[in-house]
C-alpha cells in the first residue's frame, strides 16, 4: 500500500524540481507510477492536457535514456526545443531532417549520458543498422507519440507505424508507453495488439473539455454554409482553423475567404514541403490568423491561443472530430467548435472510404511473401506496390496469418493460408474494417442530427460515461437536456460485453433516453431501441 505513495510522491518531486509543474493533472500520476515499476501503458488525454509529462518525468527517474517515436519533425523540434530550455536536460534527434553526422553526433551524446531524450522518426528504425545502433544505447523506456497511427482505424493511419511492435522489440524491449489524444475502444485494442503492449494500463481521461463550446448548424445549401461561417469569422476573434474534406477545398475557401477580406491561407498534404513549413510556421506566429486546412494539418500545432475551429463538412468520425476540436481553448480560455454539415456530406465521406483491396494484388503479393524473407524495398520492386499501398495489404496479409516479420524483413508463417485462400480472407477482413468505418461516419451524422446532449454523446463514443448534461453544447444551451435517469441506464451494464444472433459480440457504450449504443466487434457502432431490445431480446449478456 505505500509503494503507490512513494512513487507519487517521488515523481510529484521530479514534476515540480526540472519542469516547475506545482502539480500534476488527472490521468497523468497512475501511467507514470505504472511506468517507474516496469509496466507498458496506454494513454488517452486530450490536446493540451500532458501528454508528453507522462513519460518525461518518469524518465528522468530511470537508468537509461527514453527514445521518443514520433511522426512530424515539427512536433518533434516542439518537444525537443520545451526540454532543452529546462536545466539540466539535454534532448536530441535522430531524423531525415539532420546530416549524417549531426545523427551520429546525437547518438554519440546519448550514449555518453550527455542527453536524456533521443526523439527518432519510425522510418529511421527500419534501417537494421540504425536499429542496432538504438538498442545499443539500452534505453529505459519507449514512448510512442501519436500512437493512433497504428490503427488502420485511427484518423491519421500511417503503414511506418505498423512495424513498431516489432521495432521496439528489437532494441530490448523496455517498457512502452502509447500517447494520443483520441481512441475509441477499437483504436486502442488496435495499439495495443499492434505495439505488442504486454498487460498495458489504459487511461483514458479528461476527455470532456468544460472550456470548448460545442455546436452544430444544419446548413440546406453551400450558401448558408458560407454565411454562416462568414459569421462566425466576424462574431469571433481570431485565430482559428476550418476544417474542409478535400485539398481543393482547402484551396477554394482559402481564395474566398481572402477575397472576403479575411488573412487567411490554405493548407494541405499535396503542397512542397517548404510552402507547407512557412505556412506552419506564419500560424503559430499568428501572421496568419485564418488556416483553411485538410487533416494534414493537425498534429504539432502547439498554439494554445486558438479561439474556435469551425468544420465546413461532416468528419468522417468522431475520432477526427474529438481530435481536431481539441486545438481550439488550449489555454483553458473560452472557445468554440462549429459544425457546418449537409446531408450530403456523408456520400462524400462513403467515396473515401473507398472500396475493397484488389484481389489479384493481394494474392500475387502472399505468393511473393512465399519465395523467402524479403525486405520492404525488394517487396516493393517485386509487386511494383506504393510504400502506402505496400502497407496496408501487408497488414491485412498479417492479420489473416499470411505474413509475419522476421526481423527487419517480411514472409509467409510456416503454416500460412494458400495465396488464393489468404486473398479472400483478406479481403474479408478489409470488409470488415470498412463496415466499421461506415458505422463510425453514421455515428459521426447522429451526432450532428442529435437533440441531446453532444458532450455525453461524444464521450460515450469513447467508453466514457458521463451522467449529467456537459452544459458547454448548443442543446444543453437551449435547456434540451437534462440528467439520465437510472431507468434509462438498463438493461446491461455499461462497457459490458453482449452478443446479437447476427451481429456478433458488442460492448455497450451508452444510454441516451430509450436508445443505447453498442459497439460490436464485426459491424462496428449500432444504435438500438432499448424497448425493442428488451421485447425482443436482441442481446444476450456475455459471460466472463
Amino acid at each position: 500500500m505505500r509503494l503507490p505513495f512513494l512513487l507519487s510522491r517521488r515523481l510529484r518531486r521530479a514534476a515540480r524540481t526540472h519542469f516547475g509543474w506545482r502539480r500534476l493533472r488527472p490521468g497523468q500520476l497512475a501511467p507514470m507510477r505504472a511506468l517507474l515499476r516496469g509496466r507498458d501503458a496506454l494513454v488517452v488525454l486530450p490536446t493540451g492536457g500532458g501528454k508528453s509529462a507522462v513519460y518525461q518525468v518518469p524518465a528522468l527517474m530511470l537508468t537509461g535514456p527514453t527514445v521518443v517515436i514520433s511522426p512530424l519533425l515539427a512536433l518533434q523540434q516542439d518537444q525537443i526545443n520545451a526540454l532543452n530550455n529546462r536545466a539540466g536536460i539535454s534532448a536530441v534527434r535522430v531524423s531525415s531532417a539532420e546530416t549524417p553526422g549531426q545523427r551520429s553526433a546525437a547518438l554519440e551524446a546519448v550514449r555518453k549520458g550527455l542527453a536524456r531524450f533521443l526523439f527518432i522518426t519510425p522510418e529511421q528504425l527500419t534501417d537494421p543498422e540504425r536499429l542496432a545502433e538504438v538498442k545499443a544505447l539500452r534505453p529505459a523506456l519507449v514512448a510512442v507519440d501519436e500512437a493512433h497511427c497504428i490503427s488502420a482505424w485511427g484518423y491519421d493511419f500511417r503503414p511506418d507505424y505498423l512495424a513498431l511492435g516489432r521495432m521496439i522489440e528489437g532494441i530490448g524491449r523496455p517498457p512502452v508507453v502509447a500517447l494520443t489524444a483520441t481512441a475509441s475502444p477499437p483504436v486502442r485494442d488496435d495499439i495495443i495488439e499492434r505495439l505488442r503492449l504486454r498487460d498495458p494500463l489504459v487511461v483514458v481521461s479528461g476527455l470532456d473539455r468544460p472550456n470548448l463550446f460545442l455546436e452544430v448548424t444544419h446548413c440546406p445549401d453551400e450558401e448558408y454554409r458560407w454565411r454562416r461561417l462568414l459569421a462566425l469569422l466576424r462574431e469571433d476573434e481570431r485565430p482559428g482553423i476550418v476544417y474542409v474534406p478535400t485539398r481543393r477545398a482547402a484551396e477554394e475557401l482559402g481564395e474566398r475567404l481572402s477575397s472576403a477580406g479575411f488573412a487567411a491561407a490554405a493548407y494541405h498534404g499535396g503542397m512542397a514541403a517548404g510552402v507547407r513549413e512557412r505556412r506552419h510556421e506564419d500560424f503559430l506566429a499568428g501572421r496568419i490568423p485564418v488556416m483553411v486546412a485538410t487533416s494534414a494539418f493537425g498534429m504539432g500545432i502547439d498554439k494554445p491561443d486558438i479561439r474556435w475551429v469551425a468544420h465546413v463538412a461532416l468528419p468522417d468520425s468522431p475520432d477526427s472530430y474529438q481530435q481536431e476540436i481539441g486545438r481550439a481553448g488550449r489555454d483553458g480560455a473560452p472557445a468554440r467548435a462549429l459544425l457546418l454539415w449537409r446531408a450530403e456530406d456523408v456520400g462524400l465521406q462513403r467515396f473515401f472510404t473507398g472500396g475493397a483491396p484488389d484481389e489479384t494484388e493481394l494474392r500475387d503479393l502472399a505468393a511473393v511473401l512465399r519465395t523467402g524473407e524479403l525486405t520492404r524495398t525488394a517487396l516493393r520492386e517485386r509487386t511494383g506496390l506504393g510504400t502506402r499501398k505496400l502497407g496496408q495489404l501487408v497488414g491485412l496479409l498479417e492479420q489473416v496469418g499470411a505474413a509475419t516479420a522476421v526481423g527487419q524483413k517480411l514472409t509467409a508463417p510456416r503454416y500460412a493460408p494458400e495465396p488464393v485462400d489468404a486473398a479472400r480472407a483478406a479481403r474479408a477482413e478489409a470488409g470488415r474494417q470498412q463496415a466499421v468505418q461506415r458505422s463510425r461516419t453514421d455515428m459521426m451524422r447522429a451526432f450532428a442530427e442529435s437533440g441531446s446532449c453532444r458532450g455525453r454523446a461524444l464521450l460515450a463514443y469513447f467508453g466514457e460515461h458521463l451522467a449529467h448534461p456537459c452544459g458547454h453544447c448548443d442543446n444543453c444551451a437551449a435547456g434540451h437536456t437534462r440528467p439520465m435517469k437510472k431507468a434509462e441506464r438498463g438493461p446491461f451494464p455499461l462497457h459490458s460485453t453482449v452478443r446479437h444472433a447476427e451481429w456478433g459480440l458488442g460492448m455497450v457504450l451508452s444510454y441516451e433516453s430509450d436508445r443505447m449504443t453498442v459497439l460490436f466487434d464485426d459491424v462496428g457502432y449500432k444504435t438500438l431501441s432499448v424497448p425493442v431490445v428488451r421485447d425482443q431480446g436482441l442481446l444476450v449478456a456475455e459471460a466472463g
